[in-house]
C-alpha cells in the first residue's frame, strides 16, 4: 500500500514538473517573439479592460503604440530616474533597493514599498495578474530572469513604456501624452515627462488628483534629477 502511495506521489511529481517546466517554456516563447513584435495586449491591460467593461460594455483602452525612438529621451530620463535610476546596471533586480523595500515596509509594519525594478514590473504587467503572494512574485521572478536574457535594455524599456498604465484606460506613452498634453510621446518637454513619471505607480488615483501638492512636489524632485539617468 504504502508503495503504491510513494509511485503516485512520484508520478504526480513529475507530471506537475512537466507541466511547470511547460509553462515556462511558453512563456519563454512569448518574451522570444516580442524581441521582435510588439504586444497587442498584456494581462493587465485584459484585467483593468474587464473591469472597465463591467461598469460600460462599451469601454475601450487607450493604447498606441510609438517606436523606442518616437518616444521623448525627457520621459526615458524621468521614468529612468522615477521608477529604476540603476536600470542599465542591474540583472533585472536592484537587490540594494529590495533591502531598503524591506526594511521600510517593516518600519510602517504594512507593505508601503516594493523594490522592483522596470524588468520586473514589466514581467508582472505582461503576464500576470495583480494579486500579491509568494507564488506570484515567484513566478515575476522567474519571468524577469528570461526577459534579461532575451531581450536587451532598450527593447525592455521601450516596452515598458507603451504598455505601463497611465490613467484610468490610459495605456503607454502615446496615449498618455495625447490624454494630458494634446501632443505626441515624441514631443514632450521635461516637465510634462516628470509629471508623467510622478504619476507612476498610481496613476489612476492621479488622474483624478491632478491637483494634488505631493504630485507637484514628486515633479519637481524628478526634474532636477532626470539628467543624471543614463539611457540604454
Amino acid at each position: 500500500m504504502l508503495k503504491r502511495i510513494a509511485r503516485w506521489l512520484i508520478g504526480a511529481f513529475v507530471v506537475l514538473s512537466l507541466m511547470v517546466a511547460a509553462f515556462q517554456l511558453y512563456l519563454l516563447a512569448h518574451l522570444i517573439w516580442w524581441r521582435s513584435h510588439n504586444p497587442a495586449m498584456t494581462a493587465f491591460m485584459e484585467s483593468r479592460l474587464s473591469l472597465m467593461r463591467q461598469a460600460k460594455p462599451s469601454a475601450k483602452l487607450l493604447f498606441v503604440w510609438a517606436p523606442y525612438g518616437k518616444i521623448s529621451d525627457n520621459l526615458k530620463r524621468a521614468v529612468l530616474t522615477s521608477e529604476d535610476d540603476k536600470f542599465v546596471d542591474h540583472d533585472g533586480f536592484d537587490w540594494e533597493g529590495i533591502q531598503k523595500a524591506l526594511e521600510k515596509n517593516e518600519r510602517r509594519g504594512k507593505i508601503v514599498a516594493g523594490g522592483s525594478t522596470i524588468s520586473q514590473q514589466l514581467a508582472k504587467n505582461l503576464f500576470l495578474s495583480g494579486e500579491r503572494s509568494l507564488l506570484r512574485k515567484g513566478q515575476e521572478a522567474v519571468i524577469t530572469v528570461m526577459m534579461e536574457g532575451v531581450m536587451d535594455k532598450e527593447r525592455i524599456l521601450e516596452i515598458y513604456l507603451n504598455v505601463v498604465e497611465w490613467g484610468d484606460g490610459v495605456f503607454g506613452a502615446e496615449a498618455a501624452a495625447r490624454y494630458y498634453f494634446g501632443t505626441s510621446a515624441a514631443q514632450l518637454s521635461a516637465s510634462q515627462a516628470a509629471r508623467l513619471a510622478a504619476m507612476l505607480p498610481r496613476p489612476r488615483f492621479f488622474d483624478r488628483n491632478r491637483n494634488s501638492p505631493y504630485l507637484a512636489r514628486r515633479t519637481e524632485s524628478i526634474e532636477k534629477r532626470m539628467h543624471l539617468a543614463q539611457l540604454p
